[in-house]
């Protein structure tokens, strides 16, 4: 029940104030001299990352320009500035070194031994105890940390799963801990762990580093997944090199895993003894409460789990599975106790042949109370889904199936024209474009992740329907174990859309391209999804691309910042800086010292005034538009002249229309009379226009890159040359019906003016659109997107259906993909202009994930 307690673990009066922190001067930034002090080594060292080299030349210039002004930079020099940094008390948690080396046998004792068997491998670590109160302790998570395991349920959607104490497990270990009267009012923490292999540059000899990261559970998954300290780098793996003549021999790999599974128990041993007995920690609220901690999710890559497992590759971590018939055969869960019984009573071979376990190896949840790794193995989109089965899996199979059924030269000529069609796809904020297609030599996850969103209508005539279903099944899928929340329904989609996967799939083996079948363990993954979100919540809180981004600031920075020799002791130190300076952030922004921008606290050391300040709150709302604040000085501001300018005649009419519609509410919209007189609004509308270029939509998505209270923003742009290019002129969903759900309650136009006026004292922010219509009843049979066109007044298509609306109308950015005619892709046609050179769309749901949930 995570009850408030004291320091000594008593337990206090419900409605008990926690502690306050212990009391510091407001202007007591110590070790740093001053706010500026502390700003300066903050941006220097964690914003810009900035080399000891410029610093110096820097704090030259800035010494010379001191001297000038008769005052002095924030530090002498770069040593000064390290010192400082180093004498931060707070969030500071030292890296040990542990060594570990193979233990010789009777059989070793003749020599000569390989180099690896006499080699010492030394294991950097730090504290995790130590790590977990500086997490649990951090004022920055208040608001967005879960004490105890929750029931999230609603009377329209029932139980829904989001956060990872709303999963099942948190549940069964709550039950599991209180067995113990004395955990009786406890906290429960889980520790989230994640490993994984990192290449820092491929020009040098010693280029590889094996961090280690840990989180806890009790975090909110979209603190997680933006970065703000809740996922700690805590280790770095020893990696055991050998001749080519070792690579392959079963005593090395033996070792290799002893290694990991070891390092692993000698890093968490001081948590161990409070994951049965309470320890007293401060937590972001500032209450203290007795804590229990436990292992929770395993976070890697498939390699990295049957590493973590013990179990021979090619089977599957969670079940019992036989390779090579991963999707036939019968299927029993595995656990702690099936692998122990089968090692204890099956010799080595006949476990590792029969049942893929590597019996000679004991994972390292088995040292400690409550965890099956089996069960821990957590759910991983990134390498999973998104560059296993959709990139390595389905995209080859697409490309080898077209080049076994039309030949080496004509394949060639297909491929080029998918990519064509990828490439003509017209921009969207944040989507990544395909200007000289999807050949690349090494792809990346946002490469796989981009390909995703335009891919099907780029296939469409060149591959049978049933490939294009499976694919735009799979991709159903990974959209919807991308969301933020799970309700029941939401799990019954799942299961829809993986079982529309499976029967479509068959069409890569009856087409010869996978004879043989599926047995493939990334794929196999799929069936445990739903398994995994009843137990742990939304699989995007465990995702591994929370890792990988954590290796940019962990490990590929710190390495760039360092002069390469011993490169890893310096980055150890780089590590321990940053999350100092972290701390001293989060310490100095709950006392209110950093409030403001840093010339308002310069000024208040001068100016004794005090001034009423309250918070600023950031509520979560559905969407606004906000137009552009830049007028476009270009344009003409008579609307007769603009409308001529922008080849619009209708401007002046529709704007009238607009105008009466705005300021009379009630009036039916299908009267010509109700308009307003031509010739008051040119008197009021004198020189009273502006144009904007573009227009941003900000809307709660919190499945999609967001910040941490789930609000997104894009750019809409209405512009006649973008960036300097081309003109673009982005399309848009606009709100007709909010009763309506999906995509029948919305309109879908093509911006193709933002513009401005006041009336009476009041600004109007308004877009000329061109209104496109839905083609059927339901959305296209193979992408299972819908279709539209754009909507004319006239049979002859001449006459395009335009309208002047309010920006408040507009949802959000939508996005068009031409539905490509047989044939490649007509000369002339770029992105820039596909909008206009193609008669029908396909409406794209899976350009982001708010569209994908909005699109239905």
């Amino acid at each position: 029940s995570a009850r408030p307690c004291d320091e000594h673990g008593n337990f206090i009066p419900e409605g008990t104030l926690p502690p306050p922190l212990p009391e510091r001067a407001v202007d007591d930034y110590a070790p740093f001299e001053d706010c500026i002090q502390f700003e300066t080594a903050d941006f220097i060292y964690t914003d810009n990352q900035m080399s000891a080299g410029h610093f110096k030349k820097l704090n030259h210039l800035w010494a010379a320009t001191s001297a000038q002004k008769q005052g002095q930079p924030p530090f002498r020099n770069t040593k000064e500035m390290h010192e400082i940094i180093d004498n931060i008390s707070l969030g500071d948690v030292r890296w040990k070194t542990a060594t570990i080396w193979y233990k010789l046998t009777e059989s070793d004792r003749p020599g000569p031994h390989p180099n690896w068997k006499t080699q010492d491998y030394k294991i950097n670590y730090r504290d995790p105890h130590a790590i977990v109160r500086n997490l649990l302790a951090n004022h920055d998570f208040d608001g967005e940390f879960d004490y105890t395991p929750i029931r999230d349920q609603t009377r329209k959607d029932g139980l829904r799963r989001r956060d990872f104490m709303s999963g099942d497990w948190a549940w069964d270990q709550a039950d599991l801990i209180t067995e113990d009267e004395k955990n009786h009012g406890s906290m429960f923490v889980p520790l989230i762990l994640g490993s994984d292999k990192t290449t820092v540059s491929v020009a040098t000899g010693q280029n590889e580093y094996y961090p280690l990261y840990m989180s806890i559970e009790n975090v909110h998954n979209n603190v997680r997944r933006a970065h703000r300290n809740a996922v700690v780098v805590i280790g770095f793996f020893a990696m055991p090199k050998s001749s080519k003549d070792y690579a392959k021999d079963p005593e090395f790999r033996k070792f290799k895993r002893k290694l990991y599974h070891g390092s692993l128990i000698k890093i968490f041993q001081s948590l161990k003894k409070a994951m049965t007995k309470y320890e007293v920690f401060r937590c972001p609220d500032g209450h203290f409460r007795r804590v229990i901690f436990g292992l929770g999710p395993f976070i890697g890559d498939y390699p990295e789990q049957v590493l973590v497992t013990s179990i021979v590759q090619g089977w599957c971590p969670k079940c019992t599975a036989a390779s090579p018939n991963l999707e036939s055969s019968r299927k029993l869960p595995r656990t702690r106790e099936y692998s122990a019984k089968l090692a204890e009573k099956l010799s080595f071979q006949e476990a590792w042949d029969n049942y893929g376990i590597a019996a000679d190896i004991e994972p390292y949840t088995d040292s400690f109370p409550r965890a099956d790794i089996h069960e821990l193995v957590a759910p991983d989109i990134l390498h999973q889904l998104i560059k296993g089965t959709f990139k390595d899996h389905i995209i080859t199979w697409v490309e080898e199936y077209i080049k076994l059924e039309h030949g080496t030269t004509r394949a060639s000529a297909i491929l080029a024209d998918i990519d064509r069609r990828m490439a003509v796809v017209p921009p969207f904020t944040g989507l990544r474009r395909f200007p000289e297609g999807s050949d690349f030599k090494q792809w990346t996850g946002d490469d796989s992740k981009a390909l995703m969103k335009v891919i099907l209508p780029a296939l469409l005539g060149y591959v049978p329907d049933d490939m294009v279903r499976a694919l735009a099944a799979f991709l159903d899928f990974c959209y919807i174990a991308r969301r933020n929340v799970h309700t029941d329904k939401m799990l019954a989609e799942l299961d829809d859309a993986l079982q529309c996967f499976h029967k479509y799939q068959n069409i890569f083996q009856t087409s010869s391209v996978r004879p043989d079948g599926f047995a493939l363990p990334r794929q196999h993954s799929l069936v445990h999804y739903r398994e995994l979100i009843e137990l742990f919540g939304a699989p995007n809180g465990l995702c591994s691309s929370i890792t990988k981004s954590k290796h940019i600031k962990a490990v590929k920075k710190p390495w760039r910042r360092s002069n390469r020799y011993k490169a890893l002791i310096q980055m150890l130190k780089i590590n321990q800086r940053l999350d100092k300076l972290a701390a001293a952030r989060i310490e100095f922004k709950a006392r209110g010292m950093l409030e403001g921008t840093l010339m308002e606290h310069v000024l208040s050391q001068f100016y004794s005034e005090e001034e009423d300040l309250g918070d600023l709150p950031g509520p979560r709302v559905m969407n606004y538009v906000d137009i552009a604040r830049t007028r476009q000085s270009g344009f003409s501001r008579e609307v007769s002249e603009l409308a001529a300018q922008i080849k619009q005649p209708r401007l002046e009419e529709l704007l009238r229309r607009f105008l009466y519609d705005q300021t009379h509410p009630d009036a039916p919209y299908d009267s010509e009379e109700n308009n307003v007189d031509p010739k008051s609004f040119r008197s009021f509308m004198k020189k009273r226009i502006w144009v904007h270029y573009s227009a941003a939509a900000t809307y709660y998505a919190p499945s999609d890159p967001c910040g941490v209270g789930g609000m997104h923003c894009e750019h809409i742009r209405a512009s006649p040359s973008w960036f300097g290019g081309p003109p673009r002129f982005d399309c848009v969903f606009v709100n007709q019906d909010s009763s309506i759900p999906g995509i029948r309650g919305l309109g879908i136009a093509q911006v193709l003016l933002f513009c401005s006026f006041k009336h009476l004292g009041e600004t109007y922010s308004c877009a000329l659109v061109h209104w496109h219509k839905l083609v059927g009843d339901a959305p296209d049979n193979r992408t299972g997107m819908w279709i539209a066109q754009p909507d004319f007044l006239d049979n002859a298509r001449k006459q395009p259906l335009l309208q002047v609306i309010h920006t408040d109308s507009i949802v959000r950015a939508a996005h068009l993909i031409p539905v490509f005619t047989r044939g490649p892709v007509p000369p002339g046609v770029e992105f820039h202009n596909a909008l206009y050179a193609y008669g029908s769309f396909h409406v794209n749901k899976y350009v982001d994930h708010h569209a994908f949930e909005t699109i239905f």
